[in-house]
């Protein structure tokens, strides 16, 4: 045997040890993680076999582990008839991650979780993941029940609700035909939602995208909701909470509120809703309050660098919310407005009042700065309404401020 010969036996000798040497570690790293397949746990791709429990036991042995755990859904279409409720109470696990390839179905017959409030829920947890997937609400069908008219249809159910959960992480998740709203994130701190996709029919009833409420450090960021209710709607309680680059349409916009349904309520504050584009939507970015007392308020929120395609109502504060004229008829909203800013907003408005500020007559809207404002009205100039509001112009604002 030549030198050759001998360098390249010695050199694939090598190879193999430090082959082997990976893969004895990697077999050491999958043993000693918690990786729960749902598949392997009883869960069928199939769309008929219920795979609920599948999902429940994943979780139970995910929670009582140490260190952080990863459930995995792989492709395929899962049914859930029941209600999955998800606590993170008495959790050992330093964090749990759903990767999911697949889609989860939830029952065609919306009668059959119709009165369960919400599909997955999630409860006191800290550190949840979920990457990828599908969320198929199959709402189609309580939709027609509530809008033909004739009555008994159930609520219906939210598809994703965190509640008094921290660090939480939405990535690159697909909601689809929510009975009612997607997600939900109700007193929450440090979300991070990212590269969702959220769908429903623009005639589809109260399936708002994304609703937050008595949470904070809250980021929604580069997603696509189309639905027939807010895009993104603000409750009460709301602070710190950053949205970027989001393509809402159809839907009824970004809504702060509505506020003021109760007396005692906690306000809304540091808000910021940036490079955003709203086509052929009910409202652009919204304020909106109940005309009764309150005790709530909203305070330095920022909308900048939007655009408008066709939008009903691009700029609107509306503190005259009354629906069906029941509870409120001839009262002035306790909501306080001030500091709220509009800058470089441009586009096409559907209506010719591109501008609408209609503000309480107890509590006029204060601190209102409008800069760089070019809407326009069927290619020609739109107009602006002010009722109760004060504040201030910079720039070139089209339609002509009223303030």
């Amino acid at each position: 045997m030549n030198m050759n010969s001998i360098i390249m036996t010695l050199s694939l000798i090598l190879m193999i040890l430090n082959l082997t040497k990976v893969t004895s570690g990697e077999s050491r790293i999958e043993r000693s993680s918690n990786y729960y397949n749902v598949v392997t746990l009883g869960a069928k791709p199939d769309s008929m076999t219920d795979s609920s429990r599948a999902l429940k036991v994943a979780w139970n042995s995910a929670c009582g582990s140490t260190g952080r755990s990863t459930i995995f859904i792989p492709q395929g279409r899962f049914l859930i008839r029941s209600a999955l409720k998800f606590s993170g109470k008495g959790c050992k696990s330093g964090g749990i991650t759903f990767m999911i390839k697949g889609t989860l179905v939830a029952p065609t017959d919306f009668r059959v979780l119709g009165k369960s409030k919400t599909w997955v829920a999630f409860e006191d947890v800290y550190g949840v993941t979920i990457s990828g997937g599908v969320f198929d609400g199959e709402g189609a069908g309580l939709w027609a029940c509530k809008r033909s008219g004739n009555g008994g249809c159930p609520q219906g159910i939210t598809t994703l609700r965190f509640s008094n959960s921290m660090n939480v992480v939405i990535n690159g998740v697909t909601s689809l035909n929510s009975q009612l709203y997607h997600m939900v994130f109700n007193g929450c701190k440090n979300v991070k939602v990212q590269g969702v996709k959220i769908s429903a029919s623009g005639d589809s009833p109260n399936t708002d995208g994304i609703h937050v409420q008595k949470s904070t450090g809250v980021t929604i960021l580069s997603s696509h909701i189309a639905t027939g209710d807010d895009c993104i709607s603000i409750g009460d309680g709301t602070t710190n909470l950053w949205i970027q680059e989001i393509a809402c349409g159809p839907g009824h916009g970004i809504s702060i509120g509505s506020l003021g349904k109760d007396l005692h309520e906690a306000g809304v504050q540091n808000v910021t809703v940036k490079t955003a584009t709203f086509t052929n939507t009910q409202n652009g970015v919204r304020i909106k309050s109940w005309g009764r007392p309150s005790s709530g308020f909203v305070r330095n929120v920022n909308f900048q660098h939007l655009t408008m395609v066709n939008a009903q109502n691009p700029i609107i504060i509306d503190q005259k919310y009354c629906p069906n004229h029941k509870g409120c008829p001839g009262q002035a909203s306790g909501v306080r407005i001030n500091d709220v800013t509009y800058k470089d907003i441009r586009g096409s408005s559907a209506t010719p009042v591109a501008v609408n500020f209609d503000c309480s007559s107890k509590n006029h809207c204060s601190g209102i700065k409008m800069e760089d404002i070019s809407l326009t009205y069927n290619n020609k100039s739109a107009s602006s309404s002010c009722t109760n509001t004060a504040g201030s112009t910079f720039g070139v604002v089209q339609p002509k401020s009223c303030l």
